[in-house]
C-alpha cells in the first residue's frame, strides 16, 4: 500500500468533518455524513467519462419506448451501474441556490440505476443531503468531496503527457481507509464498536492464503466461488480474489472467480457493494437459481435470513461476531425458544440422532456461522469445500457434553472435517484484546491429514506496530504468514505444532452414583414438624400410631422401617400414596453412612443426589468406560456405580494443555542468597529503631 497516498487521503476526508461538519453535526453523526459521501463520490468519479454518451443513449432509447435501459447503458459505462440524471456531483457544486442545489442532488440520485439505490437507501443518504441543507453546509462538503487535488477513482489521473498525477484509489486501500475512519470516528465518540464490521487486511491475507494455497495445485481453468457469511466491507472476498488470481498468473491459469456474502449492518453493507461494483469484472450483482432472482451480497441476519439458502461454494471464509446475543434472531423467526428452531443447518438428523442440534447459548453466535459454512459444503467436486473462520477461544470448550457447541465440534471431528486450529496473538484486532483461533476444515483432507488434527501455536508469530491502532498493536506481516503457513503445511509436530488423533479430543460424561443410606427414628418433634406441613396434616393419627409402633427406635434398615409405616397406614385405613414415603424420608430421616442402601421397588439402590459426581473419561482412556471405573472410582467409592442412562458424548480442544509452558522456578541457592543479602542490609537496623 502506498503509505504517503493513504495518509494523503485519510487526513483530507477526516478534516472533511472538522471543516463542514463541526458545530452544526455532533461529532457522533459525522461518519454517517462523510461515509456514504465517500462511497458516492467513487462511484460517481468512474461515470463522468461516460455521462453524455449516457444521456444521449437514453434518449434513443426512451424515444424507442424501451423499458430496459440498463444494459445498454452499463455498456456504455462498462460498469455494472450508471446514472441518467444531468447531473454530476461537480456539476451540482455550481448550483448556488441552496434549495435548487438540494432539489438538483435529489434528482441526480434519484437517476442512478437500481443497485445503487440499493447503496443509497442503505446509507440513508436523501436523509444526509436534508441535514445538510438544512445547515447550509451541501454544498460545502459537495466542494470538498470533488476537490481536485485528490483522487478517490480507481484510475488513476493523468497529466497531459500521460504520466500519473494522482494514484489511483484501489479497493484494499479503500476498505483500509473506510475502516480507519470509522475506527477514528468511534474512537472520538467513545464507542466501542469499531472493528465489528471488518478484520485487518494483514489478517485477511492469512485467511485468504490458508483456504487457497494449500490446493493451488489442484486448481485447474474453471470457476471457483468463494462465500462470506459476515463480509462487512468485502475485504475477504476480494483479497480471497486476490490470492487466487496470483496463483493463476504464476501458473498459467484462466481461473473466474464468483463470490457471495451476507451482511447485517447496513453502512458496511453499502459499502462492500459499492466498493465491489467498482472493481473486477462483475456485470451484474444479482443472479437467478431455480428461477428465483437472488443477491450475491444478500442483506439481513445470516442466521434467520439466510439470503443464499440451499447453496454450496468451494471456498468459505469468515469473520462472524463473537459474543454478541443473537436473540432478535428468534423474534425474525417467530418463535419465542431457542428450542424451536427447525433450521437445517443447526438442527438435523446425524449418528441416529433425529434431533441432533448445533444451537449454542443465546449470547454467542459464532457456532451458529460455522455451522452454516459446514451446511453449505460440496460433496460433488473434486476440490470439495474448504473452511477458514475466525474465533475467539469459547468456541473451543463452551458447552457441556450434548450441548450445541459440543455437538458442533463432534459432527465435525467424527466427520474428519477439522485439518488445524491456529492460534493467532492477542491485540491482533481493532477494538479487542482477546486471542482469535482459526480454524480450518474441508472435506477434501489430504491422506496424511486423515483421522489427525493439526494445533498450531502462532501466538508468539507477530510483529509490532509503530503506532496502535485502537487496540491493534501488531500485525501479521508478510514473514509471519510465511512461517505460520510453513507450520501448517509441513504438518510435523514441533515445539509450535502439534498432531492428534481426532478421538484426543472426545470423552464421556457419566454420572457417578452413590447409595442413599438413612437411619429412620419417630419422635414427638418430628410428628410435629410434619403435620405443621399443610401437605401432610391429614397424616397425623397414622404418624402417632407409627410412634406407639416404634417406640422412637432408631432402624439403620429404612426400607424395613417403610415396610413398618405401611403397616400401620392399613391400621388406620389410610390409602398409601408415594408422597407419604416422601414425607417419611423428609422429617424422619438422616443420612448416615452406616446405615443399609435404600432400594426401590424393583430393589434396585436409590442415589444419593447429594453424593452425584460427573466424569469426564476421555475416549483414549485404555480401556474405556469399564476401565475408568475399575481403575478410578471403585478403588475409593466401592458402592458407587454409573448411570448408564447418563452416558453423553463430548468434545471440546484446549491449547493450554498441549503448549502450556511453566516458568521455571528459581533455584534455592539464589533465593536464599537474596535473602542473606537483605538480612545484611538491615542488620543493626531493629537494634537502632529499639534504642
Amino acid at each position: 500500500m502506498n503509505t504517503v497516498q493513504y495518509n494523503k487521503l485519510f487526513n483530507f476526508i477526516w478534516n472533511i468533518a472538522n471543516d463542514v461538519l463541526v458545530q452544526v453535526f455532533e461529532k457522533g453523526e459525522y461518519k454517517k455524513v462523510i461515509m456514504p459521501m465517500l462511497t458516492l463520490r467513487r462511484l460517481d468519479i468512474l461515470l463522468e467519462p461516460t455521462k453524455q454518451q449516457v444521456l444521449n443513449q437514453k434518449a434513443k432509447l426512451d424515444k424507442s419506448g424501451i423499458v430496459n435501459q440498463e444494459p445498454v447503458l452499463f455498456a456504455i459505462t462498462k460498469l455494472p451501474f450508471c446514472n441518467t440524471s444531468h447531473f454530476t456531483m461537480k456539476s451540482l457544486c455550481s448550483e448556488t441556490d441552496p434549495m435548487r442545489q438540494k432539489m438538483n442532488f435529489i434528482d441526480y440520485l434519484n437517476g442512478y440505476s437500481k443497485d445503487v439505490q440499493d447503496i443509497i437507501d442503505k446509507f440513508k443518504l436523501r436523509q444526509q443531503v436534508d441535514n445538510l441543507a438544512d445547515v447550509g453546509r451541501l454544498g460545502a462538503i459537495l466542494e470538498k468531496f470533488t476537490d481536485t487535488s485528490i483522487n478517490l477513482s480507481i484510475r488513476p489521473v493523468l497529466n497531459e503527457d500521460g504520466t500519473e498525477k494522482l494514484p489511483a484509489l484501489d479497493n484494499h486501500m479503500m476498505g483500509t481507509l473506510f475502516e480507519e475512519l470509522l475506527r477514528k470516528f468511534n474512537e472520538e465518540n467513545n464507542v466501542t464498536e469499531a472493528g465489528e464490521h471488518f478484520t485487518p487486511r494483514d489478517y485477511v491475507t492469512l485467511l485468504a492464503e490458508l483456504a487457497v494455497i494449500p490446493v493451488a495445485d489442484q486448481l485447474e481453468d474453471n470457476t471457483y466461488s468463494f462465500y462470506d457469511a459476515a463480509c462487512g466491507t468485502g475485504g475477504i472476498l476480494t483479497i480471497s480474489e486476490d490470492v487466487v488470481q496470483h496463483i493463476a498468473k504464476e501458473r498459467g491459469l484462466n481461473i473466474q472467480t464468483q463470490i457471495f456474502g451476507q451482511e447485517n449492518q447496513p453502512d458496511t453493507y453499502a459499502t462492500c457493494k459499492a466498493d465491489l461494483m467498482v472493481s473486477g469484472d462483475r456485470k451484474t450483482f444479482s443472479y437467478s437459481l431455480g428461477g428465483v432472482s437472488r443477491d450475491r451480497i444478500a442483506f439481513g441476519s445470516t442466521i434467520s435470513q439466510d439470503g443464499h439458502i440451499g447453496e454450496t461454494y468451494d471456498f468459505c471464509i469468515s469473520n462472524p461476531p463473537f459474543g454478541t446475543p443473537w436473540k432478535e434472531d428468534l423474534r425474525i423467526w417467530g418463535i419465542e425458544k431457542k428450542d424451536d428452531i427447525n433450521d437445517p443447518r443447526f438442527r438435523f438428523v446425524w449418528n441416529d440422532d433425529v434431533d441432533f442440534h448445533v444451537i449454542p447459548d443465546i449470547g454467542d453466535p459464532q457456532m451458529l456461522f460455522l455451522a452454516n459454512n459446514v451446511s453449505r459444503m460440496r460433496e460433488d467436486t473434486v476440490l470439495g469445500t474448504r473452511i477458514v473462520e475466525v474465533h475467539n477461544g469459547s468456541s473451543l470448550f463452551t458447552g457441556g457434553a450434548g450441548s450445541g457447541t459440543s455437538n458442533l465440534r463432534r459432527f465435525v471431528i467424527e466427520n474428519d472435517l477439522l485439518e488445524a486450529i491456529i492460534a493467532m496473538p492477542e491485540n491482533d484486532f481493532f477494538n479487542t484484546g482477546i486471542g482469535t483461533y482459526i480454524w480450518v476444515l474441508s472435506n477434501r483432507k489430504d491422506a496424511r491429514r486423515r483421522g489427525r488434527v493439526q494445533l498450531i501455536d502462532a501466538t508468539a508469530i507477530k510483529h509490532p506496530l509503530r503506532k496502535n491502532l485502537g487496540q491493534k498493536n501488531c500485525e501479521t506481516n508478510e514473514e509471519d504468514r510465511e512461517r505460520i503457513m510453513q507450520l501448517y503445511m509441513d504438518f510435523e509436530e514441533n515445539e509450535q505444532s502439534r498432531i492428534f488423533p481426532n478421538n484426543e479430543f472426545g470423552y464421556w460424561e457419566v454420572k457417578v452414583c452413590r447409595p442413599l443410606r438413612l437411619k429412620a427414628q419417630v419422635t414427638n418433634d418430628r410428628i410435629a414438624s410434619c403435620i405443621s406441613d399443610k401437605r401432610f396434616k391429614e397424616l397425623q393419627n397414622w404418624l402417632c400410631c407409627l410412634g406407639e409402633e416404634t417406640k422412637g427406635k432408631e432402624y439403620l434398615d429404612f426400607n424395613k422401617f417403610l415396610s413398618i409405616a405401611k403397616s400401620t397406614a392399613k391400621k388406620v385405613s389410610l390409602k398409601w400414596k408415594k408422597t407419604y414415603e416422601t414425607a417419611l424420608i423428609q422429617f424422619f430421616t438422616d443420612i448416615c453412612e452406616e446405615a443399609e442402601i435404600v432400594k426401590d421397588d424393583k430393589g434396585n439402590p436409590v442415589p444419593n443426589k447429594a453424593l452425584e459426581d460427573t466424569e469426564m473419561i476421555p475416549f483414549r482412556y485404555q480401556g474405556g468406560i469399564d476401565a475408568f471405573y475399575e481403575e478410578e472410582i471403585l478403588p475409593y467409592t466401592s458402592d458407587a456405580w454409573i448411570d448408564e442412562e447418563s452416558i453423553t458424548v463430548g468434545y471440546e480442544l484446549s491449547f493450554t494443555k498441549y503448549f502450556y509452558k511453566p516458568t521455571e522456578l528459581r533455584p534455592l541457592a539464589d533465593i536464599a542468597a537474596d535473602i542473606r543479602g537483605v538480612e545484611e542490609k538491615t542488620k543493626g537496623m531493629l537494634d537502632a529503631i529499639l534504642g
